[in-house]
């Protein structure tokens, strides 16, 4: 049976529990099929052994053997001339490498190429690739090698890359997010591991407790290395807590005075805090994007709370339909203002209130 053969066609005029995500600007349906899941053979890797050079003082253990040394001029031993002395010090010069000790770890390839790419995130990427080739040309049997494994995992990178701003996107276009919120670590306060730990605990408390939802990253000031919370908030009228502040103060970015909208509750617990209100689809892209570019800028990874699903699932009736797209039609392109079904009971005309009542999906 072809591809096309297993494409789900319409049942009494309507495809049935189809999963639906905004890519921004329409609504997208992938109607449901019955493929048979067949679990992906997961490929054995093998372990090699990587050997690193330990950090160690050889100074002081320079000294107390007698060597000379920049401020220390060391004691000649009388016996000096004595042959079996002499014969000592000749095979015990080779043993400087002891002073190195090395530590062996046990890990796959793919996961010494996954140290090696975050080690190098800022490093131009003719640089990086360079690099890791260099390092791991010791665990391969010859160059060519060496490089095909490196190249298929800079393509594996790349492609986990769409896939986590594809789902970022999705992620958001189902949602109403309503503040763009910065949190700056304050030393005074907190370490950075604190910072983290309860900034996490508390968002996921008014995530549970008041219905919050949230999408953001971690980030670091250029200039001083300051510890940042970037982040999409949805925040329910009424349950933000203390009170937001108009505060006049200068941007070092910029240049300008600027006014900043603070709350007085993350200001006392956490440190500063910056609050500015999204209220069109133009400060919700610059948002988007901004977050986007620390995907791969500081290797960081998304921070999605609970409750963000990448699709609703939904009946499609074929008059919502304005024609099928994607891959041998495989999606089906909707009417802003298509109707939502959930087994055969109309929810209403697609929109926040009636996607909330829907079944939802990550998969």
């Amino acid at each position: 049976m072809s591809y096309r053969q297993q494409q789900p066609k319409p049942v009494g005029g309507f495809y049935p529990q189809t999963k639906v995500y905004n890519d921004g600007s329409h609504y997208i349906a992938i109607p449901h099929t019955e493929r048979p899941y067949r679990p992906k053979r997961k490929h054995v890797e093998e372990v090699i052994t990587v050997k690193e050079e330990q950090p160690h003082e050889t100074q002081a253990e320079d000294t107390e053997a007698g060597a000379i040394t920049d401020n220390v001029i060391a004691p000649i031993s009388l016996e000096i001339n004595a042959p079996d002395k002499v014969v000592e010090q000749k095979d015990n010069e080779p043993q400087k490498a002891e002073l190195s000790p090395k530590i062996e770890r046990k890990l796959t390839r793919k996961q010494l190429f996954n140290e090696l790419y975050s080690e190098t995130v800022g490093v131009k990427k003719a640089e990086r690739r360079k690099r890791i080739i260099k390092a791991m040309r010791p665990y391969f049997n010859d160059e060519k090698s060496t490089v095909d494994f490196v190249n298929s995992n800079f393509e594996r990178k790349l492609r986990n890359l769409i896939c986590r701003r594809v789902r970022l996107t999705r992620k958001v276009n189902l949602q109403d997010f309503n503040y763009f919120v910065t949190f700056t670590y304050n030393n005074a306060l907190h370490t950075e591991d604190t910072f983290r730990k309860k900034l996490k605990n508390t968002l996921g408390h008014f995530c549970s407790r008041k219905q919050w939802r949230y999408v953001g990253v971690w980030e670091r000031s250029p200039k001083k290395q300051r510890l940042h919370f970037h982040g999409l908030f949805n925040i329910p009228q009424g349950t933000l807590p203390g009170y937001l502040l108009e505060v006049n103060d200068y941007s070092l970015s910029t240049h300008r005075r600027q006014i900043t909208h603070q709350n007085t509750y993350f200001n006392e617990h956490f440190g500063r805090s910056d609050f500015e209100t999204i209220d069109d689809r133009a400060t919700l892209g610059k948002a988007i994007a901004y977050i986007m570019k620390y995907l791969e800028k500081t290797g960081e990874k998304i921070v999605y709370s609970k409750g963000l699903p990448q699709y609703f699932i939904s009946d499609i009736m074929t008059d919502d339909i304005i024609c099928p797209i994607g891959v041998e039609d495989s999606k089906l392109l909707l009417f802003d203002d298509f109707n939502c079904w959930d087994e055969g009971v109309l929810i209403g005309t697609v929109g926040g209130d009636v996607i909330r009542q829907l079944r939802t999906a990550n998969n």
